[in-house]
């Protein structure tokens, strides 16, 4: 997906995970990962990491 990037706010406490415990790690990457691993949990996305269609969100 391309597109401009849309800046994302952290809170504090989000704020220093990312610093103390992804150090040396792009904020962005970590974030990323942390988005698709919550919606392949919630059951948002197929075993190949595609979104699913046609289910309510």
């Amino acid at each position: 997906m391309t597109g401009p990037q849309t800046p994302v706010y952290l809170d504090p406490e989000i704020a220093e995970i990312l610093t103390r415990c992804y150090r040396g790690e792009r904020k962005r990457a970590v974030i990323a990962r942390a988005v698709r691993m919550l919606a392949a949990a919630d059951g948002h996305l197929t075993p190949n990491g595609r979104i699913k269609r046609g289910r309510a969100a």
